[in-house]
């Protein structure tokens, strides 16, 4: 098994000082060492790289088309390497677990921060990360180990090893300018919104939800003519508010609506999943079995 080569992940963090810099005076300074020493070790770099990463002149320093290319790369690991920094303080520190957390704007605002106090109160010294995702990034996070834990839209099966918990469903509304026509309705019939341009949640950002909406439009005789296509439900209000066209949206949306959108309920029937809890069971994580099992009991509960 091959042991990990230190020296090359300082020799790195100096590369990029130096790509960041332009200047090799300013990015030894910014190191905290001498020049001549950090000039050795980006020659040992290139060495071993086989690459040149530089072009010296008197005008300064910058970088090589090879060094450029690599920059991206570099740039994501020194962001790697300081969540990892991150989260080796917080366990030194005595806390007794982290949670990567990724989540749907709309979990972010309803579905996750009653959870969190539940969590701050059974587990004070837990260190929660929430970031929010797309729901198609939601599996490759959990099958990475880059998240425990998915707050998204998944209606489908979801793949080897992840296990899925719906937690939240609602009505389907129409998100509507104020002064259209049919905001005046107590409920709207889907077909009457046949000639509308529509606003919808972007089919690469949840497959499963922008199908399933195009098909109940295509049971009710036609197909929505797709102006915009966003990457939030919030975003879909927002656009509705600019005059952009109208929106399926879930029901409890109205909440977020603005003065000038109206949020009717359809008169048909149309349920989805709002959220849904995503974990991967091939990675053993003690804090996600008990936000699984927090999460079963409220809906045994509810």
């Amino acid at each position: 098994m091959s042991t990990i080569d230190f020296r090359l992940i300082r020799q790195l963090w100096m590369f990029l000082a130096v790509a960041e810099e332009q200047h090799f005076g300013r990015a030894a300074a910014r190191l905290g060492m001498s020049q001549p020493p950090l000039t050795e070790q980006i020659k040992v770099l290139e060495q071993s790289l086989k690459l040149r990463l530089f072009e010296r002149s008197r005008q300064g320093t910058r970088l090589s088309p090879a060094g450029a290319a690599i920059l991206p790369a570099v740039r994501q690991f020194a962001g790697q390497v300081e969540q990892l920094e991150r989260v080796v303080r917080e366990v030194a520190a005595g806390q007794s677990g982290v949670l990567h957390v990724g989540a749907i704007t709309s979990a972010m605002l309803d579905t996750i921060p009653p959870l969190l106090d539940k969590l701050k109160a059974l587990h004070p010294h837990l260190t929660v990360f929430v970031r929010e995702i797309d729901s198609v990034e939601a599996i490759p996070g959990l099958e990475a180990g880059e998240l425990d834990l998915a707050f998204v839209r998944l209606e489908e099966e979801a793949g080897s090893g992840i296990a899925t918990l719906p937690l939240t469903e609602d009505r389907l509304a129409v998100a509507l300018p104020k002064h259209h026509a049919l905001a005046a309705l107590p409920r709207v019939r889907l077909q009457s919104l046949a000639a509308e341009q529509w606003v919808m949640s972007a089919r690469q950002v949840s497959p499963t939800y922008f199908d399933m909406l195009t098909s109940v439009c295509r049971a009710h005789g036609f197909t929505p003519r797709v102006m915009h296509e966003v990457r939030s439900v919030t975003s879909q209000i927002a656009y509705v508010s600019c005059g952009q066209g109208v929106a399926l949206v879930p029901s409890a949306m109205r909440k977020l609506a603005p003065e000038n959108v109206v949020v009717r309920p359809l008169k048909e029937k149309v349920t989805v999943v709002t959220a849904a809890l995503a974990w991967n069971t091939l990675r053993h994580h003690p804090m996600v079995d008990v936000v699984v099992e927090l999460l079963q009991q409220q809906r045994r509960k509810g």
